[in-house]
């Protein structure tokens, strides 16, 4: 079990224990906090509690969380289009509608199912049994390239260029409206919202820097068509920046507007480069955009 710890401020006094912890307590919703508190492993100051209590300040709050049942992944047969591929590392072109790894509501089906085949289990154990080989993770209604690692050193020295930020990331994506300015940079932290905890958001609390740099590459009517570059990595990053500066990304269902028949976001992750962990040598792919992304393109070209 992980253990969390609060006290309370003069600013939260008051509040619903439910509330505040949803609020504070990592990615946990208000419901998983209820059954928490129903369970008896909420104590404040020591004694369990309703989950309607009051808040008061200088209450001492402990949080006990169970560790989560792993999920039995099983290899599965399910084709990949498999860009590049050696001892230490592949590069998966990923589409559209598939998650990356399980988790609850997707027990399978996934890339990860279908890498534990391919490569017959040999992959990278850093991230557990969850998401053995997964390096970094692109959106399941997002397509693209991604990196997996066959071995744990590979997976390391891949993910210190990732912090380094010297891991080239370039997406396209169709965005709502025209930029005033076509070039530019998005510097705006972002953290989990605390009004709906599925949801990421621009804001100062409890959050990390993000850094996304923009070029505009053609305009349709009220739509662009635009480049991206991350220098950092967070979920959601592309498209809450892009809620954030007015222009979100066409067809995105949760920060934007669904759009009939295209099944979430217009984003495509078209490039990765990255320094070879064993060969120290610069590799560089890219991607063609996929038929949903030019059939969008398109209808848009043509102001339907």
């Amino acid at each position: 079990m992980s253990d969390l710890s609060f006290v309370v401020d003069k600013d939260n006094s008051g509040e619903r224990i439910d509330r505040f912890l949803a609020q504070n307590a990592g990615e946990l919703t208000r419901s998983a906090v209820q059954k928490l508190i129903d369970d008896g492993l909420v104590l404040c100051n020591g004694q369990t509690v309703a989950k309607n209590y009051k808040l008061r300040e200088n209450d001492v709050l402990t949080v006990d969380i169970p560790e989560p049942a792993e999920l039995d992944v099983k290899p599965q047969d399910i084709p990949l289009e498999i860009v590049y591929e050696d001892e230490d590392l592949l590069v998966v072109n990923k589409p559209k509608g598939m998650v990356v790894h399980p988790a609850a509501g997707n027990p399978d089906g996934t890339l990860v199912n279908a890498l534990l085949y391919h490569c017959k289990g040999r992959l990278s154990s850093i991230n557990g049994v969850i998401r053995p080989g997964i390096v970094h993770r692109i959106d399941k209604n997002t397509s693209g390239l991604l990196i997996v690692a066959k071995n744990d050193n590979s997976h390391n020295k891949l993910a210190e260029q990732i912090k380094a930020h010297t891991f080239t990331r370039e997406y396209m994506a169709v965005v709502t409206g025209r930029f005033k300015e076509k070039t530019g940079t998005v510097d705006q932290p972002i953290g989990r919202s605390k009004y709906d905890r599925k949801k990421m958001c621009v804001t100062q609390l409890n959050s990390k820097n993000a850094v996304t740099h923009y070029e505009v590459v053609e305009e349709m009517g009220n739509y662009s068509l635009v480049r991206f570059r991350l220098e950092t990595g967070r979920t959601h990053q592309i498209r809450v920046h892009c809620a954030y500066i007015g222009h979100p990304v066409y067809g995105d269902d949760v920060y934007a507007k669904e759009v009939k028949g295209l099944q979430g976001q217009c984003l495509h992750a078209k490039k990765i480069g990255f320094v070879h962990p064993t060969t120290n040598e610069y590799m560089e792919f890219d991607s063609e955009l996929p038929e949903y992304f030019v059939k969008v393109l398109e209808k848009l070209r043509k102001g339907c």
